[in-house]
């Protein structure tokens, strides 16, 4: 598993074209060769990218889904939508399909953000009112998510 750290800011061009921080290059170096999923978030109007590993992490747990249930066999269709094999170019920059930039409303600024394995990829501006959201709640958002998560090792929480 990869653990990504930081938020980039970057530009599209006319093709939908980016160019990956070379700092996120770095990161993303044990995985570059094995290419990356990117697909439609399942909760906000942005872009997923996964390494290759990560995205077969997810579909073993996809796979496990019993396709005979309705709920089931919907969401594998719903999270699956779109989804699209990518790789960086030579030059390092990764194009992003053209239905996927417009479920995304990517136009020129781009924002990249680590979310532990996997980058989001939004439009700027929507990343920033996202953000600005966010923290409305996020402290009882934080306290309801992580307060009750016990340190293994003294039974801290």
């Amino acid at each position: 598993m990869i653990n990504l750290i930081g938020t980039y800011e970057c530009k599209a061009d006319a093709k939908g074209r980016l160019m990956m921080a070379s700092s996120l290059k770095k990161q993303l170096a044990p995985v570059l060769q094995e290419g990356f999923v990117i697909k439609r978030a399942v909760f906000q109007p942005c872009l997923e990218l996964y390494p290759m590993s990560e995205w077969n992490t997810m579909m073993e747990k996809v796979n496990k889904l019993n396709r005979f249930v309705k709920k089931n066999n919907d969401f594998i269709r719903r999270f699956t939508a779109g989804v699209k094999m990518v790789e960086l170019d030579a030059s390092g920059r990764l194009l992003i399909p053209n239905d996927l930039q417009k479920f995304a409303g990517i136009t020129r600024q781009v924002t990249l953000s680590s979310a532990v394995g996997i980058i989001e990829i939004w439009d700027t501006d929507r990343y920033e009112n996202a953000i600005d959201e966010a923290a409305l709640d996020f402290g009882e958002l934080a306290e309801q998510v992580m307060g009750n998560v016990m340190d293994d090792e003294d039974g801290v929480s």
